[in-house]
């Protein structure tokens, strides 16, 4: 059974990228272009990660996540951005989320994603 990721990135070609990527890597991805369309999945679906962008249009990452954290609390969530700036926001107001900034190689998220799950990756259980 592969680890279901949600991907919320407001960048079309970002997240075609990243999609392709992760699902390369073996996970099954569904994308979304903003939170808003991420919550309603969230509340009605499993997902074992959350990997969204910070900066988007109606809802940013950070408050997708706080969120997430109410709606499906087992939900692991990572962040993606390109500003310095929202990182350390991110790290204040959702500690337990890791930050990737942008730009970052592939085989870095894979990685991050893989470290996130840890030993449950390697097992395939969770």
């Amino acid at each position: 059974m592969s680890l279901r990721i949600l991907l919320a990135e407001d960048e079309d070609a970002m997240r075609a990228y990243l999609a392709r990527a992760l699902e390369n890597a073996g996970y099954e991805v569904v994308a979304v272009d903003r939170g808003t369309h991420a919550l309603p999945l969230l509340e009605a679906e499993h997902f074992d990660l959350l990997l969204s962008d910070i900066v988007m249009p109606e809802m940013d990452g950070i408050e997708l996540a706080q969120r997430c954290a109410e709606v499906s609390p087992a939900t692991k969530v990572m962040f993606i951005t390109g500003f310095a700036a929202v990182t350390l926001k991110a790290n204040r107001e959702a500690p337990q989320a890791k930050v990737l900034s942008k730009p970052f190689h592939l085989k870095d998220l894979v990685l991050e994603v893989e470290r996130v799950f840890g030993d449950e990756a390697l097992t395939g259980r969770l």
